[in-house]
């Protein structure tokens, strides 16, 4: 069995990338530089990765800076700092990339057409998460149907699956199958920021360290005002 793995380098899809390997996939990884404000993920994608000795690891850069809207691919949005994750609203917040699992699964699906699997596994999370529209199942049962009727594989009867192990868990049973996994959580990175620590402070910080608590588990990375 052959699958492209989306490798962001953070929890959510290192802990995709362990479950698919334990399942006995050939693992191809596909990690993408879109324009986002740091390289500090892609070089935590890189780790992972190595750590697991993937032997197909293929990095794109896809600029996606000119959607100026989002504060992951905009200087100008500012990102949110929050101080719980309590804090966070019920509305799509400004980290929000236009069409960027659309794209991002698109050219999961080419590598894996073209390498001659079965499936492609992307991260997404619909409990414990921002709000984001296309980490939701709706969406990734609708883009299986476009792969059906867009493909070879899919026309020959062969098309290709998404899969989403992680889409109805809650960050803290996130945390505890990437324990039981054994993933490498402290090559992980999860921050919107960047920097040489996270900062602890924004969604995607808040979203993982609530995991951790409610896990039982200590999270292996550095945070600012952590000792």
């Amino acid at each position: 069995m052959k699958a492209v793995v989306l490798l962001s380098g953070g929890l959510d899809s290192t802990t995709t990338l362990a479950h698919a390997i334990s399942q006995g996939y050939d693992v191809v990884a596909l990690s993408i530089l879109y324009g986002q404000r740091h390289s500090r993920e892609l070089d935590a994608a890189k780790a992972v990765a190595r750590h697991y000795g993937i032997d197909r690891h293929v990095i794109l850069d896809l600029d996606l800076s000119y959607l100026h809207t989002s504060a992951l691919t905009s200087n100008d949005v500012e990102i949110p700092l929050l101080d719980s994750s309590d804090d966070i609203g019920a509305e799509i917040p400004v980290t929000y990339v236009p069409a960027r699992n659309i794209l991002m699964l698109s050219l999961a699906a080419g590598l894996c057409e073209a390498e001659g699997g079965e499936a492609v596994f992307i991260g997404v999370n619909s409990v414990d998460y921002s709000g984001y529209p296309d980490c939701r199942q709706e969406f990734l049962l609708a883009f299986e149907e476009v792969l059906r009727v867009g493909t070879k594989a899919g026309v020959e009867g062969n098309p290709i699956r998404v899969e989403a192990p992680i889409l109805h868990m809650t960050k803290a049973e996130i945390v505890q199958l990437a324990v039981k996994l054994n993933a490498p959580l402290d090559l992980t990175w999860s921050c919107y920021s960047g920097g040489d620590v996270a900062c602890g402070h924004c969604e995607s910080c808040l979203l993982r360290l609530k995991g951790f608590e409610e896990a039982g588990e200590k999270d292996p990375i550095p945070y600012e005002g952590s000792s």
